[in-house]
């Protein structure tokens, strides 16, 4: 299948990120950061009863990724792993998923924490995060695991 598949953004996400340096490997280890997105006009009633859920599943387009790579070193290490094996914003479709704890919603403007997305960044969707459906429990986190043994937060190792 080669059909051509088109997106548009939905808004824009504004962050105090202007650059990697310093941004969280995930939003989550960095709670007190505040990012906020501008919906387009036209999709403000897309976010009603939006401010029902405590998180939000950003779905956003890398469009400062560059090159596509099918190989890479993540931020933890140097050793490279498959593209999909990583979160590497060098991926076929630089296509980005961030989970983001939803603050307030205000006409067309959402305010977020847990904030791990440059400054600038179209937003292409957004989902409510549910429990009861994005929760899963023996989980296998494949080589990620050596990097958070006894609960620490790992540091890039890139970028630091």
């Amino acid at each position: 299948m080669k059909k051509e598949i088109r997106l548009r953004p939905i808004g824009i996400i504004h962050t105090s990120f202007k650059d990697l340096k310093g941004m969280p490997i995930q939003g989550r280890f960095k709670k007190d950061v505040i990012g906020q997105i501008k919906i387009f006009p036209q999709y403000q009633k897309g976010l009603k009863d939006i401010e029902g859920f405590s998180h939000l599943i950003l779905i956003y387009y890398f469009d400062r990724a560059g090159e596509e790579r099918l190989i890479e070193k993540p931020f933890l290490e140097d050793k490279p792993h498959g593209i999909f094996a990583i979160r590497s914003p060098m991926r076929p479709n630089h296509i980005g998923v961030s989970i983001v704890k939803l603050e307030k919603v205000e006409s067309n403007i959402i305010t977020f924490s847990e904030v791990d997305i440059l400054d600038g960044t179209p937003l292409l969707d957004i989902k409510p995060y549910v429990s009861h459906f994005d929760s899963r429990r023996n989980v296998k986190n494949g080589w990620l695991d050596k990097h958070f043994k006894n609960d620490k937060i790992p540091r890039r190792t890139k970028l630091e």
